[in-house]
Order: C-alpha cells, then structure tokens, then sequence
C-alpha cells in the first residue's frame, strides 16, 4: 500500500508531465541547448518506480547467481560450482521461418515431462512418445505495431556492449538485443510510448551524428507454436520440457542422425522479436562437455583441452549478461561458444574438463575476457585493434611462434612494407602448417558492390546509395597489423570500414589481417581485388591451432595460457574473483 502511495504521488498527472517535458524541451531547443542527459532525466522520470523494481529485480538475480557459484557461502568454491546452472539458447528464433519444427525426444526408457500454463491452471503431461513442436502464423485481430528506438548495429557483442556503455554514461537507459546482428535499443520498459520515442529520436538527431532510427514493424499474424500428445493439441506461449534421467534429444531436422542430446531441462519461451527460444538449462561443468570437443576437438593433445576447458568455463562465467534482453544468458554458435550438447563427448575431453575443474583465469582477481579465435595468422591483437573500448593489459600483440623471430617493437606491422613481408612468410609460426595460415583471395568487383551495398543498408547508412566503387585502401593499421580503418570512394561518397566491419562489409577475408590489390585482369577498367592475408576469425587471445602445436612441443596448460594472455593467473573460483 506504502509503494502504492508513493508510485502514484511519484508519477502524478500523466498529460502534465508530458507538457511540462515538451515545454522544457521547446525552451532548450529556442536557445540551442540539447543536453542529452536532461532529456533522458525528463523522459525516465515518469518511470522511476519501475526502474526501481527493476534494479531490485536485477539485484536479486545477481546475488543468487553468485550464492549458486559460492561467492558469497562459506564453503568452499569447489563444493558448490557444480550447482551453477547456465542458460543456453540452443534454438534461437524459433518461428522465425514459418515452417520451422523441432522434434523432441527422451532417451530409450525414459519419458518427457511437459509442463506449462493452461488458462490459470498448471498442466502437467507425461509421454514416452516424441513430441514434434510445429510453428503456424496465427492472426491477430487487430494489427500490432511493435517499435524500437536503435541506436546502433554491430558485427560483435564487444563493440555493441561499448556503444551501450557510452549511452549509459550520458544518463540514458539501454538494452542490447541481437535480432539479427547486435544491436543497442532504448530501453523499451522505460521509452514505451510512440511519444516517448520519437521525442527521444528528435533530440538525439539534433544533438549527434548518431545514426539512430525507429525501426516500425506492423504485425498481422504472430508464429504461435503448437504440439500434439495422445491425440491432444497444446499452444502455450512457455514450455518447460524435462526428464527422469535429465537427458532430450532435440531434432530441427527430419533426419533422426542430426539429433543433438542435451543435458539438464528445456525452456521454450517468448524472445524480443516475436518469435521463441529454445533454452538449455544446464550444469556449467556438463555445459562444458558440450564445448570443449567442439571447440578444439578431441583429438587436441591434453595441455591444450586443458587451456581450452579453462578459457570454456572463464567465457561462460564472464559474459553471463549477453542476453538479458531475451531471459538467458549464452547463445550456442560462434557469437558465444560453439556448444552442441553431449554427441561430442569423449573421455579424452572429460578428463580435461575433470582435472581443471572450477579453475578460471583471471587478472588481478578478476576474470579474464577469455576471448580465443581459431588461428591467428602468426601474431595475436590487441582488444582494441578489432572491436571498440578499453584495452585489456592481458591481450596484447605476441608473435604466434614457440620462438621470437620477428620483434614487434621494432619491426611494427603498423608499416604496410613490415605488414606485406610479415603475411608473406610461411615458417617458424605456430600455425604455418594449417591451411587457413595464409590464404590469397580474388573477388570480382561487382561481388565486392554486392556485399558492401547490404552491409550498409543494415546498418542504415547514407552511405548505401552507391552504384559502384572507384577506389579503396588502407590508411591505417595496428601494431598487431589488423586493419583499423579502409577507406572507400564510390560514385556516391567517401567513407571508412573501422576495424571489423571490414570483415562484415565483404565476404572475401577471414580476418582483418590483409592487405588489398587491385585487378584489372588484362581489362582498362577495374576487375577487382585481391585479399591477401592469414587467419581466421579476430585472433585476440589464444590461437586454438597454435596451442596445440606448443602442447605438442611440450608446453603445459599454465605455460600455453601465460603466452597468449600475459600477466594472467589461473585460480580456483571463489568469493574473491571478481566478475
């Protein structure tokens, strides 16, 4: 009753508050101040209370995470990080395609138990039976306008979360969310009116030379998932799908032999794009059975699926946060880590994960950004030399090599003659013997155009008007050699590629560890280019294919990761370690 009271003298007249807001805002706007952080106060202040809620809510899930991983009980922390359970998105738009269908099915002997919400009642079912979840577009009454305020589309999670941190630190109330590529939103709890939104745009509009927009979509039907069992057909909007011997299989193909098995139970429920997730709801050690194998494989000599299970379970624990916006915490492919359930399983990467159990890797007590890549090209990069923030002390350039042959301080990559003769040499790395170590790619112009044109139109850039491009370089590289900024003339205009757009904007290279040529191919006009480089993927952190050449050379687990992330301690998790 006391927050009752006090919620309803706290958000008063609504229409008042709308015209004093407007008010304020026309005066500002007659002088030419448009302070972003007062209009961000102006347009929260009605959502004070639940904001409120909210932090407290966020709170509360925050120290039960942590009483789960034992950093706030007494015993120790080996006891209790096997109670910690992850959420792992397996199936992440489910409906997206609306003919999409799962099979879901237990192992022989046991059977599904299905429950969720039947009118105000909980319904429980059982069935030994596979249950085939379809999807059908249904139609709404009436059409629904769903709208987001998007302040930005990025490649990764790093430089979405940068961007989201740079508004925040204006005063302003974001979420990130990943439709498709990674994008940041206004928060929609609190900027949840057409009003609110587009006063927002205008002010930010007239303020910045962000390009933010309101992305409008008008639905008429919503994908709504049903399901039959004995003779029955449900369409509850949550699933909660679990088992005696805590063991699905789950199918989103017809082919029986592509069922993945997956520990623990399952969630099926609503994401912010009108569509559904399937959500693992899994052990961290048994998550990282589902990991290891596919990450590095199990053939890996054992001190590399050591480091690999130690970077596994360090990862998972860092970037717990990525999907708050759809209520689970990790995805399963390459945005995250690749986790594909229990099919891959092997002795050889159970012991790994066994003999490291709860080890993480830290700096100055607090986890490490685990980040690790498939190869790195010969030479690691910086945090900064691929997305935007602050660098991390612990990932900086090393040479790819079990000796130091090349002196980055004095032979920097920076220089594009050091950079050319650095790519074209082949032995003495780490990784000269695997395939993707070097690669030289030619792609014809009109495939370049192609791409360039739909990376730009889904980042809602002017820029996207071109009909053909005249000309494109490289002005500047890093230390570690990754291309910083490329810059492009086309018939329209003349832009730059930071970083890893490069790799979004064309299909061609593998990493941003290239230089380009032009071609002509023996024609006067512009052919094309070639991409010549090595690497794949961001190659900061630990090279996968370069820690087990130094596994095999002898190197231990701690050696192999005090030479990719320096100055970085491995220890037991504990109520120490900072998050």
């Amino acid at each position: 009753m006391r927050q009752k009271n006090r919620a309803t003298k706290q958000l008063g007249n609504p229409l008042q508050r709308r015209i004093k807001g407007q008010k304020m805002l026309s005066r500002r706007r007659a002088r030419g101040d448009y302070s972003l952080p007062l209009l961000y106060e102006t347009l929260r202040e009605r959502y004070q209370v639940a904001m409120k809620f909210s932090f407290w809510r966020f709170s509360h899930t925050v120290l039960t995470t942590f009483c789960l991983l034992g950093l706030t009980a007494a015993s120790g922390p080996e006891s209790n990080i096997q109670d910690m359970e992850l959420k792992i998105g397996i199936v992440q738009r489910f409906g997206s395609q609306p003919t999409a269908k799962l099979q879901l099915e237990p192992i022989k002997g046991d059977r599904l138990k299905l429950k969720f919400q039947a009118g105000n009642k909980q319904q429980i079912l059982f069935t030994k039976n596979p249950v085939k979840l379809e999807t059908v577009m249904q139609a709404l009454p009436k059409s629904a306008v769903e709208e987001v305020v998007v302040l930005g589309t990025y490649r990764t999670f790093e430089t979405a979360e940068d961007s989201a941190n740079k508004w925040r630190s204006q005063g302003m109330e974001v979420e990130m969310a990943q439709p498709e590529r990674w994008q940041v939103w206004a928060k929609r709890d609190v900027y949840s009116t057409p009003l609110l939104r587009r006063l927002l745009l205008q002010n930010i509009q007239a303020s910045t030379k962000e390009k933010v927009y309101i992305d409008t979509k008008i639905r008429k039907q919503v994908p709504r998932v049903s399901w039959v069992v004995d003779g029955n057909r449900y369409s509850p909007n949550d699933l909660e799908i679990s088992t005696e011997n805590n063991l699905i299989r789950v199918n989103k193909s017809e082919k029986p032999e592509n069922a993945r098995l997956y520990a623990g139970r399952l969630n099926l429920q609503p994401n912010a794009y009108g569509t559904y997730t399937l959500v693992n709801q899994v052990p961290l050690e048994t998550y990282l059975r589902g990991v290891v194998p596919y990450e590095i494989g199990t053939d890996a000599p054992t001190s590399a699926l050591e480091a690999q299970a130690i970077l596994a379970r360090t990862y998972a624990l860092r970037n717990l946060r990525r999907f708050a916006a759809d209520n689970y915490q990790l995805c399963a492919d390459t945005h995250c880590q690749v986790y594909y359930g229990l099919n891959g399983a092997a002795a050889k990467t159970d012991r790994a994960i066994a003999s490291t159990r709860g080890k993480v890797l830290t700096y100055k007590n607090e986890l490490i950004d685990a980040l690790y890549s498939s190869t790195t090209g010969g030479v690691t990069a910086s945090f900064s030399d691929v997305w935007n923030g602050d660098d991390r002390p612990y990932l900086r350039p090393v040479l790819d090599a079990a000796t130091n042959f090349w002196n980055l301080s004095k032979q920097s990559l920076a220089d594009e003659k050091n950079f050319q003769k650095f790519i074209n040499m082949q032995q003495g790395f780490n990784e000269s013997k695997w395939d993707m170590f070097r690669w030289h790619k030619e792609t014809p112009l009109k495939d370049i155009i192609k791409d360039l044109q739909k990376f730009l139109r889904v980042k809602n850039s002017p820029h996207a008007k071109f009909k053909t491009i005249q000309a494109m370089a490289v002005v500047k590289r890093s230390r570690s050699g990754r291309i910083l900024e490329l810059a492009v003339r086309t018939d329209h205009s003349t832009f730059i590629l930071h970083k890893d757009e490069v790799r979004s904007a064309f299909a061609a290279p593998t990493s941003t560890l290239f230089y380009i040529q032009p071609l002509n191919k023996g024609q006067p006009e512009l052919w094309g280019y070639a991409f010549i480089g090595g690497g794949l993927g961001h190659g900061v952190g630990l090279s996968q294919t370069g820690a087990q050449n130094l596994a095999k050379l002898g190197w231990s687990s701690p050696k192999i990761l005090q030479f990719y992330y320096p100055g970085t301690q491995i220890q037991i998790l504990s109520k120490e370690t900072q998050f």
